[in-house]
Order: structure tokens, then sequence, then C-alpha cells
């Protein structure tokens, strides 16, 4: 599930930031729960066992003496600068305040959907019934063209009028393309219209196979000239290839309806 991410170093420097304002730990806390202190601040196993996984994605105890001290220095170093920036009130100037309450908003949230989550695995039919609705969402034909894009309409204009003389395509857009396509003749290869700017899409639906566009096509990236080469249905993966995938999309869906549910019940007032 990719809903929840690791957490860098940075924001588990962030969270200690965070904390500075919060109780400190127990001085009668055993040594088991921590593996340095800096100042009097604890740095607690369970964040050195967390950061030590995440770094160097195994637990600390397949490491080496070597690789565990040097990674604790790194800590007992990041809670020094933590210490530092505090005492110069750079938890409050610049981008810094808004970035650890953010930080800290991401962390919870992400542990929210974890936990919420845990208990709620989509089920074989969920699965089967979000494949089907995003197969029938799929754009059913799929587009094989290649263009040339130029600054000008005039530019574009030129090129059409070449072409209607009997002008080979790909070797115009070899020369006079500014679009890296440029290389394979112009060739964009297998597209759906969606994925395309709407003026392009617009154009390449509306030609038949050899046929290039009549008149120029403006885009926010210039000037174009479109030829159709082919068409073809789009192809369907089969739900086994794409159902992590899939079970990721109905995990997403039951999230966001959960967090609909405690927006239509919170108090909100905003202020813009």
């Amino acid at each position: 599930m990719n809903i929840v991410k690791g957490i860098s170093f940075a924001a588990l420097l962030l969270l200690a930031a965070c904390n500075k304002g919060a109780p400190t730990a127990n001085p009668a806390q055993s040594a088991e729960g921590t593996v340095a202190t800096v100042n009097g601040t604890p740095i607690s196993r369970a964040m050195f066992d967390y950061y030590v996984k995440n770094t160097a994605g195994k637990p600390a105890s397949e490491l080496s003496v070597e690789q565990r001290e040097q990674l604790l220095d790194n800590l007992v170093r990041g809670e020094l600068i933590a210490q530092q920036a505090l005492k110069e009130g750079l938890d409050k100037s610049g981008d810094t305040a808004p970035l650890l309450a953010l930080s800290r908003l991401q962390i919870l949230q992400q542990a929210g959907a974890q936990h919420y989550l845990a208990d709620k695995k989509p089920t074989d039919a969920e699965i089967k019934a979000e494949y089907e609705a995003q197969v029938a969402a799929m754009p059913k034909m799929q587009y094989h063209a290649r263009h040339i894009l130029v600054s000008t309409q005039e530019a574009a204009q030129k090129i059409i009028d070449q072409l209607k003389k009997g002008a080979n395509f790909e070797q115009l857009a070899k020369k006079d393309s500014m679009d890296s396509s440029k290389e394979q003749g112009g060739d964009l290869g297998w597209f759906s219209p969606a994925n395309m700017v709407k003026p392009f899409a617009d154009a390449v639906v509306t030609l038949k196979k050899g046929e290039f566009t009549q008149t120029p096509v403006q885009s926010q990236y210039g000037w174009h000239v479109i030829q159709l080469i082919d068409t073809r249905d789009t192809p369907v993966p089969p739900l086994e290839q794409v159902k992590d995938r899939v079970s990721q999309l109905v995990e997403q869906k039951k999230f966001k309806a959960y967090e609909d549910d405690l927006l239509k019940n919170a108090q909100v007032q905003k202020n813009l």
C-alpha cells in the first residue's frame, strides 16, 4: 500500500523539534528505552530503530557495531543542530514554523490512514467491481500519430503546403520540428486522447488513417501539424496483472469516504 510512505530523517528531526514544547521524558526512564541523551534530551530506541530501518533498509540487529554507531552519531548530530536552531529561535522564523506544522500533520495523517485501513483490506468482490468500473471508463480507442511542432502559425502552414505537394512528413519533422520526437520523424507512438492536450486530441480524433491536419493546430506548446498513422482498440490488461493497483484504488476510495465523513461532522471555519 502506497498511502503510508517512509518518514525521512529530516521529518524525524522536525517531529523532535515539534515536541520541544511538550513535557520532557521521565528521568527515571530505563536505559533500555533510550540510545543516547543529548544535553538532557533522550533519543529513544524506537526512534533509532525506525531511523536505522529507513536508512539502512534493515533492522539495527543486522548491522555491525560500527554501522550502528555511525547511524547513532548521525542522530546525535541532528539533535544538536535542532537544539541549537531552537536556541536561535529558528523554529519561529521564515518557513520553519509552517513546515514543522505541516510535517506533523502529514505524519499523523499517514498514521491515521494506516490505522483506519488496517482491517479494511479490499475483498475480491470489491476489487473486481473497481476493475470493471475502471475498464468501463477507459477510452475505447488509441491513436498512433506523428507531428511537427513549430513556433508560429505561418511556419506550420508552410509545412502543410509542402505536405500537400507530396513532401515526406518524417523528413520535414526531422528538419523543422522543435519537439523531442523529431529524431523519430515526429512519431509519438500509441496514446489515448486523454493523455494529450485538448487541441491536439480534438484534431487527432477527426483524422482518418494517413491524413494530416489541413490547418495548423495551436496548443500551449506552439503550432502542430499532425498526421494519423493508425488506430486500435484500447488494450485491456487482465485483472491479475493490475490487481495490486486496483486494490490501492479501492483503499483510496475507502479512506476518501472516511475523510468526507469526518469533514461532514466537523466544525470548519475558513477565513481566506
